[in-house]
């Protein structure tokens, strides 16, 4: 539903918002942050500053450090909500001398995770990531029959999903190379990122009531960047016969904002375009009007900037773009296909799609795709290479929405420095 939060000629009398590259007054992103000195809270971004919410709007928004009972309330309060926001900041705003009192600057800011993760389910949506991957193992057979039928996914660790802030320690475990005989454990020399989108569910479901794909979008609340690290010697050894374990749950980054639907409604667009001669999905997954208009006209970019680059206050260098219309299966699919089993979902779940990646180098989402598994590394503009990333190195995704007529919108960085491993162990 576009309204007149999204009027492309609507400004804010905080400066900074007008034409800001992520957070202009037509995006009004929810988070929880806290001011110097201060406890965590409900807030907005704005420009470079965030509003604190709940004390902009007692009585409508409930103090405190998470933002699980706005999520669970469903589309409909959300967007009051964003409508009472978006009165409070437009130019003209007669609350404007009151609201200016609980604007801080989001750099003296901390921000945190903005919902309490009950559970995180990973997807495998990217298409052209599966395809990459699976030529480097099955040459002659890269996508497992299943890929066109089946929204494939794990569940991954909740526990250990994370805002932007913490280091990334270089995980431990089993690794062995094809030439060894025998595993040993020591720290993952193959790390790696993958590029995802994060899905925040809203309200959820009974158990054993699935929700149909035609309102999989209602239990939607928002959206954010993921970065799903993977230790890829760890993985190869341990995948077998079960899938992912300790290769992807010490740490996974999301960036601290959930952009949601009703901030993101002028950019829907057209789901995958299944090529002649695949599968059309399967009765429970097919739905005209999310097949019309169940994807999201997103683009996104890499960046890299290793610990020699920050030392020569150079700018990260970018290794890809890609856009999410590279992801086969929408988000309303996987709500469906999460819950046909009868599986109950919960406010603050959270997905990741995926690894998105294109067809060419310049598109791929991994460092396991660009390097050919570490074959050919990668040179950097300052000489430095890359098979897999190195202690030290910071990897940072960024998002854009972009429409003709619409303002563009982003969705704040999602980055994360790699750090030496934590001491091993006792015996």
């Amino acid at each position: 539903m576009i309204d007149a939060t999204h009027a492309p000629g609507l400004r804010s009398w905080v400066a900074s918002a007008n034409l800001h590259s992520d957070f202009p007054i037509q995006n009004l992103p929810l988070g929880v942050f806290a001011p110097p000195g201060g406890l965590p809270r409900a807030g907005v971004a704005i420009g470079d500053m965030i509003l604190d919410l709940a004390a902009a709007l007692p009585g409508v928004v409930a103090a405190g450090p998470t933002l699980n009972p706005i999520l669970a309330a469903g589309a409909p309060r959300r967007r009051g909500l964003r409508q009472l926001v978006s009165g409070l900041l437009a130019t003209g705003s007669p609350d404007r001398a009151r609201v200016e009192k609980l604007l801080y600057p989001a750099a003296d800011c901390t921000l945190h995770l903005p919902a309490v993760i009950g559970d995180y389910t990973d997807f495998f949506a990217g298409i052209q990531h599966a395809t990459n991957t699976g030529r480097l193992f099955r040459p002659d057979n890269p996508l497992l029959p299943n890929y066109k039928y089946v929204p494939v996914a794990y569940h991954g660790r909740a526990s250990s999903v994370r805002a932007p802030g913490p280091p990334i320690f270089r995980p431990s475990g089993q690794r062995k190379l094809p030439e060894e005989a025998a595993p040993s454990y020591g720290p993952c020399r193959n790390l790696d990122y993958e590029l995802e989108l994060g899905i925040w569910i809203g309200p959820g479901n009974e158990p054993g009531a699935p929700i149909p794909i035609a309102r999989g979008h209602e239990h939607i609340a928002g959206y954010c960047l993921l970065n799903d690290w993977s230790a890829r010697d760890i993985q190869a050894w341990e995948y077998q016969p079960l899938g992912p374990f300790l290769a992807k749950n010490f740490h996974t980054t999301i960036s601290p904002w959930i952009v949601t639907p009703e901030a993101l409604a002028p950019f829907r667009a057209p789901a995958f375009a299944r090529p002649e001669g695949d599968p059309a999905p399967l009765p429970y997954l097919a739905d005209p009007a999310d097949r019309a208009a169940g994807g999201l006209a997103l683009r996104f970019a890499v960046a890299i900037r290793t610990r020699r680059m920050r030392e020569a206050g150079a700018a990260p260098h970018v290794l890809s773009r890609v856009g999410a219309d590279a992801l086969y299966w929408t988000p309303a699919q996987m709500v469906a296909h999460h819950t046909c089993n009868g599986c109950d979902l919960h406010p603050g779940d959270l997905f990741g799609s995926g690894t998105i990646s294109g067809a060419d180098p310049g598109s791929f989402g991994s460092l396991l795709e660009l390097t050919q598994g570490g074959r050919t590394p990668l040179s950097l503009p300052n000489g430095e290479a890359r098979g897999f990333l190195e202690d030290g190195d910071e990897i940072v995704f960024t998002a854009r929405a972009e429409a003709p007529g619409a303002v563009p919108i982003g969705f704040g960085a999602c980055a994360g420095v790699i750090s030496a491993p934590p001491p091993a162990p006792g015996r």
